[in-house]
């Protein structure tokens, strides 16, 4: 069980050019699991698994001294969600997952999900690849620093509602932000300042581009 509360960096196997931005994000205490063909990021992280799991059809199974948990080839799960599903069995509550965005269109968007299923148990999570951090708005609000050029909103679900977007370039004050029509996207930090953003109710997705 998670006992000092640390987070969880599930790593997938999508592709990762910049490693040295990943590895910008990464903490001496963080606990990493391994799914599948993540492995093929082992050397670029330079971070070593705390545990493995997979089916290993795309990735063959290093028999390593790290934890392993093989999963059947034909299951409900995929490799990635049963990594997010098993962490939190464990007691984890703060995410980070890396290797999920890009290659196959159905797997980016189920990654997407997984966001999504942590933001409703009242965890938090990011999700990183080569050009962005993406995270659900909610509850709580999200912030944009300067450092970020652009940044997006996008309803997947449903209907948000109580929007507010302050300190961007394009602000917005108790708005409706529909599944059906994306105006939320491609805003910017005003120089010098943090952007600010809150949910009144339902749920977005931000997406930060670095």
């Amino acid at each position: 069980m998670n006992e000092k509360n640390t987070r969880c960096v599930v790593v997938g196997g999508a592709e990762i050019q910049n490693y040295d931005r990943v590895r910008a994000y990464l903490r001496p205490e963080d606990w990493l699991i391994y799914c599948d063909s993540g492995l093929r990021h082992l050397d670029g992280l330079g971070a070593a698994p705390d545990l493995i799991v997979g089916d290993f059809d795309s990735w063959e199974n290093p028999h390593a001294r790290s934890e392993t948990i093989v999963l059947p080839v034909v299951k409900d799960d995929t490799d990635t969600a049963f990594a997010v599903k098993e962490a939190l069995r464990r007691g984890y509550s703060d995410f980070l997952l890396v290797g999920v965005i890009g290659g196959r269109l159905d797997h980016c968007l189920a990654n997407l999900q997984l966001l999504y299923l942590l933001d409703g148990l009242g965890k938090t999570a990011l999700a990183l690849d080569d050009r962005s951090e993406i995270e659900v708005v909610s509850r709580a609000p999200a912030f944009v620093a300067p450092r970020f050029p652009f940044f997006s909103l996008l309803n997947l679900t449903g209907e948000a509602r109580g929007v507010c977007i302050e300190g961007a370039k394009y602000c917005l004050t108790d708005a409706s932000v529909p599944c059906d029509d994306p105006y939320a996207v491609s805003n910017e930090p005003l120089p010098g300042q943090t952007a600010k953003i809150t949910v009144g109710s339902g749920r977005l997705l931000l997406i930060r581009d670095f």
